[in-house]
């Protein structure tokens, strides 16, 4: 049987989380579909490499859908398939439990691999345990962490095109409005460099200075939970287990002890650079380079080099 992944789009492309999950839903050895809910992203949907078929699914307009709608339309199209995969985000962690109570069907959140077709590996306790769940559910809908698997290619694809018949929008709740939460800068989630700061930063003027540091760096801000609690940061950047994981190429972290839940959103890194004054700090244990010191000193010589650069 095939692999369906639930599309999410980014300005009328597929986005890159979903690249990523169409990557772990590839680990499963079988033929892979898209399911998008736009007819007008169906073609760049079907140049993802990888794909067999798109198909196009006709519950309303897609900024009206409902995680009751998507569940509808994913129950409708259980039978065909052994896994049902999407991005452990707002879309996929709301429809897929529900479509999976509405199939009697198993459900796992936040998978990391898929080790062969009845066995998957997620995290437990903020990534410090790994477990390996056996399940015989048909179909299986999964969640992935999508900074664990590499995006697939965007282009090279030839996949065909099915546009399915209509479902009935659920009518026991309806979207009123959707808003955009506030962000400054580059995208986090998606970001191969970030900088992040802690409550080390000390004030919130600081943690905008970061920020232009990071603008003149190229990176993505991003901030640990202590100091967005603290104001220094919107919610937007936090970084950890209650907010975005991360797997940039390069995490630069100032003032960040490195608390598990930190450590649980960003531990993918390619590179973790960290900089703090106590020898102790958690964050050392997973860091690739540690500088112990005073970080307004890494700061300012970081600002004074890119200076002498520019």
């Amino acid at each position: 049987m095939k692999t369906l992944v639930l599309a999410e789009l980014d300005h009328g492309s597929v986005s890159e989380t979903t690249l990523r999950a169409v990557t772990a839903a590839a680990q499963r050895g079988a033929p892979v579909d898209l399911l998008v809910f736009d007819a007008q992203s169906a073609e760049p949907a079907a140049q993802v490499a990888g794909i067999e078929r798109v198909l196009v699914a006709q519950a309303g307009a897609p900024d009206t859908l409902t995680p009751e709608t998507i569940a509808r339309q994913l129950r409708a199209l259980a039978g065909d398939y052994s896994t049902i995969v999407a991005a452990h985000r707002t879309p996929g962690r709301g429809a897929l439990p529900r479509a999976a109570a509405l199939t009697g069907a198993a459900f796992v959140a936040d998978v990391i691999a898929f080790p062969d077709s009845t066995h998957v590996v997620r995290g437990l306790y903020a990534g410090s345990v790994l477990a390996t769940v056996a399940t015989g559910s048909v179909p299986l809908f999964a969640t992935i962490r999508a900074s664990s698997f590499a995006p697939a290619s965007a282009t090279g694809g030839a996949a065909g095109l099915v546009t399915l018949d209509p479902v009935e929008p659920f009518g026991g709740t309806r979207l009123v409005e959707r808003r955009a939460a506030g962000q400054s800068g580059r995208d986090l989630s998606s970001a191969r460099f970030v900088v992040s700061g802690g409550r080390g930063l000390g004030s919130k003027e600081n943690m905008e200075r970061l920020g232009n540091l990071a603008d003149r760096l190229g990176a993505a801000l991003g901030a640990s939970r202590a100091a967005v609690d603290a104001g220094y940061a919107p919610n937007t950047a936090q970084v950890g287990q209650t907010g975005k994981i991360v797997a940039p190429d390069v995490y630069l972290a100032f003032g960040i002890s490195g608390a598990i839940q930190h450590l649980a959103g960003m531990k993918d890194a390619k590179l973790i650079v960290a900089v703090n004054k106590d020898p102790d700090a958690p964050i050392f244990s997973v860091a690739d380079i540690g500088v112990v010191g005073d970080l307004f000193d890494v700061v300012g010589q970081l600002e004074a080099r890119i200076g002498a650069v520019a």
